[in-house]
């Protein structure tokens, strides 16, 4: 599963709580590849994903979180990710 998290340098918000989020995911996911994307460097692939605010997290490629969700909503979300995967 590949999880994407748009940030952008010197966002609060976005530097707050990413490492919970990356501990809750490698917890929940075996086979993660945990990209963090800065949008200024990527716009392009931001706004063909829809990102218009941030941070902003994507899921094999599709825009699931517009902001920063709880680590719970999070894991939640993971789980449900791998179930639709099969």
């Amino acid at each position: 599963m590949k999880v994407e998290i748009f940030y952008s340098a010197g966002c609060t918000q976005c530097a707050g709580g990413l490492e919970n989020l990356k501990t809750a995911a490698r917890q929940a996911v075996d086979n993660l590849e945990w990209r963090e994307i800065n949008v200024l460097e990527e716009i392009d692939y931001a706004v063909e994903l829809g990102v218009l605010t941030l941070p902003a997290i994507a899921l094999d490629g599709e825009l699931v979180f517009a902001s920063l969700p709880s680590v719970r909503q999070f894991r939640d979300r993971l789980i449900r990710q791998m179930a639709k995967q099969g």
